[in-house]
């Protein structure tokens, strides 16, 4: 009989009670013991709702106290010595030290988890032999079995994936850390197994990217130990983002069940499974609910796919299942009441997942008149959006399909660009500059809350935005910064903003994700075509730049980054979004220039997040990618001056796409992955203008003058001066007035000595 199973669920909560709970406890107006008992409560009311719903396999171990990758490094005593680990449980000042630094230690790096905007904490293997500290998995099953009855399906991120993801150590030393970490897995299912627990999802999406002979021997040690050591427990090696590479290899593992994905990963999948076959001794974990898109799906066309999985592997052996945790989607639609019924019935978010999931079961069980009602339901919702004015304006339809064959070029090339806007803004060496937002306090919320209730009129709102505005101008003048930013206290959120302003987009009142930590966003929903309706941030911009003589610069977020953070339409490919919003945005960029702005940056620091898994369809994406931004700043004139900024990801392997791009000045993150960005530039040269950011805005640290010296010497070594630029690693929106005040100024006390000792040497 068909099974129904998800392998995660969102840990924030309806009311993102998660996050507020872990931030009362930062801030201390909650002790330890309350956040324990509040996160239970709200780990065991998302237990229970799977359980309502009707979800045969429920996962337990997929709850975190920030991070599942952080978790797992806990749970195997992988603690950097900087936090002073004396052994045992880890407490909750390392746990959090990890993830956000203390006063005397830098947090772990932080990175984006495969390719979706969720981030997770580096390991950092050490010289430390790892140890189990605790059995987190059989701990979680025990409570769920306490509290609720429930038989639940322990999640662990598998030994490859964690390795793989791992920093600080010689990849050579990759077969002596698995021998480490190999006993302390097979203690855990061990003890699983002794337990009486029957599945064990071991998550190993790295099997989706490109693997070795020697990765795949890795794995077939893995799991013939596993094999050997828990022979009644069964193993569900879970995949996915994209098709496994190497298929014959994979369901070739002593495992009892193979988890797939048939969203992201289809047709890769479902070739291998025609061509091949699949195990008769294996249970096939079907992916075919998509876990990161927040539309409904249309279930008439997934029962013919699961009809086919089910000729291949048989019905008694085929879990209904999502393609991945359900940890990327807001919690559920029923509090979304100021949407349109046709887009909010289009809908599914991880409440409504389950349905699907538990309805598509159905259906492979009996054809009853109650199911039958319930798929014709959503097919009618699923095409009365399409159907839709707003997927259907046929001027943006027109407008980008003549930018999709044009070829979007500056006028001048950089050298000569450079050398107008020299002459322009007459800049010191080693300008200096923020990324665009300053600190908004409660005062700046509250203001924002007033103004969307009513309760303010749209002059007091804007009086109000003005006055912070002029604060810090002032601010920044007195700090010594080069390049001045508005500050950005009119926005909620660098996409939300933009999405407000723009046609195609809807707002959710509360259709939160998890980003990183407590970090949480509410992306826009780009549902119909999207079309410019008019300026976006013209006043605020005009309105600063008449405040002071220093140039301000144009603040907007790029198209990719907007479309990577947003969640997208599915009926047409993400180049043709990016295009669209290019356009948009380029009728903006050209309106700032118009109203006399000559610094314009646009932001891109989702770029590589979008890259696929699959190396081969790499290229065509940032080939698309870059030409949307260039489509958006392409028209300006030689002294208009174009910044982009990204941050938090690996840019060693796309230098040239970056390049390609060609911004004047692009500023990027380094200081969290402790500089290791500039060893791409010690072996490609770099002819543009760059800003390598010298602190963490992440962390509440004020970094030294010192320390921040180092970092600028490092980079020089390899940077052209002349095109070199200084500034935080990103925007300080969520940074306290103190802490910015006194960090830019220790930046800016940094920038002074390196002046003094490169300008004779310029």
């Amino acid at each position: 009989m068909v099974k129904s199973s998800v392998l995660g669920y969102p840990r924030i909560g309806a009311d993102r009670e998660w996050k507020k709970a872990i931030e009362a406890f930062w801030s201390g107006k909650l002790d330890e013991e309350a956040l324990h008992s509040q996160l239970q409560q709200i780990r065991l009311n998302h237990l229970r709702k799977q359980k309502e719903k009707g979800i045969d396999l429920i996962p337990v171990n997929d709850f975190s106290y920030y991070d599942h990758i952080l978790d797992t490094a806990a749970m195997f005593g992988i603690i950097p010595q900087r936090f002073a680990y004396e052994g045992g449980a880890v407490p909750l000042s390392v746990y959090y030290g990890m993830a956000r630094g203390t006063k005397d230690a830098a947090a772990s790096e932080m990175t984006k988890w495969f390719n979706t905007n969720y981030h997770y904490i580096v390991p950092e293997l050490g010289g430390t032999a790892p140890v189990l500290t605790e059995n987190k998995p059989l701990t979680a099953y025990r409570e769920a079995k306490q509290h609720l009855g429930i038989e639940g399906k322990p999640v662990i991120v598998g030994p490859l994936t964690f390795l793989k993801l791992s920093k600080g150590y010689d990849k050579s030393e990759t077969d002596a850390w698995l021998d480490r970490l190999l006993p302390l897995y097979v203690q855990v299912l061990q003890e699983l197994a002794a337990e009486g627990v029957q599945w064990v999802q071991i998550d190993e999406p790295i099997i989706v990217t490109k693997l070795s002979d020697d990765d795949i021997q890795r794995l077939n040690t893995i799991y013939s130990k596993f094999a050997s050591a828990v022979p009644n427990l069964n193993i569900m090696l879970q995949t996915y983002f994209e098709s496994v590479e190497r298929y014959s290899d994979i369901v070739s593992l002593p495992v009892q069940g193979i988890g797939l994905d048939f969203v992201h990963g289809l047709s890769g999948n479902l070739k291998s499974l025609q061509a091949q076959g699949f195990p008769a001794d294996k249970i096939l974990g079907a992916g075919v609910i998509d876990g990161r898109g927040i539309w409904k799906a249309s279930l008439r066309e997934k029962l013919p796919l699961l009809d086919e999985l089910a000729e291949i592997v048989s019905t008694d052996r085929l879990i209904v299942q999502s393609s991945c945790s359900l940890l990327h989607v807001p919690v559920t639609t029923e509090r979304e009441t100021k949407l349109s019924s046709v887009l909010k019935n289009a809908l599914a978010f991880a409440e409504e997942k389950l349905d699907e999931i538990v309805l598509l079961t159905k259906a492979m069980a009996s054809g009853s008149a109650e199911v039958e009602t319930e798929l014709e339901r959503s097919e009618h919702a699923v095409q009365a959006l399409q159907q839709s004015e707003e997927r259907n304006r046929r001027e943006v339809q027109e407008a980008v399909a003549s930018i999709s064959v044009q070829q979007p070029n500056r006028s001048r090339p950089f050298t000569e660009r450079y050398a107008a806007q020299q002459a322009k803004w007459q800049l010191p060496l080693f300008p200096t500059t923020t990324i665009g937002s300053f600190p908004q306090s409660a005062e700046v919320r509250k203001a924002r809350q007033l103004w969307r209730k009513g309760e303010w009129s749209n002059e007091q709102y804007s009086e109000f935005i003005h006055e912070q505005i002029d604060i810090w101008i002032r601010h920044q003048e007195e700090i010594g910064l080069d390049v001045l930013v508005h500050g950005e206290f009119e926005r909620t959120d660098m996409v939300e903003f933009f999405g407000e302003k723009l046609a195609g987009f809807a707002f959710t009142q509360n259709g939160w994700v998890q980003s990183y930590g407590s970090r949480c966003v509410k992306p826009p929903v780009i549902f119909g075509d999207v079309a410019f309706t008019g300026d976006l941030t013209v006043e605020e911009t005009k309105y600063a730049q008449s405040k002071t003589n220093r140039p301000v610069k144009g603040m907007l977020t790029g198209p990719i980054t907007i479309m990577n953070w947003s969640f997208v339409r599915e009926d047409i490919p993400r180049e043709q979004i990016a295009y669209q919003l290019a356009y948009a945005l380029r009728q903006e960029v050209e309106a700032l220039e118009k109203a006399g702005i000559g610094m314009i940056q646009v932001d891109e620091p989702a770029v590589r997040e979008g890259l696929p898994l699959k190396e081969e369809e790499q290229d065509g994406y940032l080939a698309w990618a870059v030409k949307a931004f260039r489509v958006a700043t392409c028209t300006v004139q030689e002294t208009t001056q174009i910044h982009t900024h990204m941050c938090y990801c690996e840019f060693h392997d796309m230098i040239d796409s970056i390049e390609a791009m060609d911004a004047d000045v692009i500023s990027i993150e380094t200081s969290r992955s402790h500089g290791e960005l500039i060893h791409s530039f010690e072996a490609n040269t770099y002819r543009l203008g760059i800003g390598l950011g010298v602190y963490d805005i992440h962390s509440p640290r004020v970094p030294s003058v010192e320390e921040m010296t180092g970092m600028i010497e490092r980079a020089l070594r390899v940077l052209d001066p002349k095109l070199f630029w200084i500034n935080p690693d990103c925007g300080l929106k969520t940074r306290g007035l103190e802490e910015t005040i006194a960090s830019l100024r220790n930046m800016v006390e940094a920038t002074k000595n390196a002046r003094e000792k490169h300008t004779a040497a310029v």
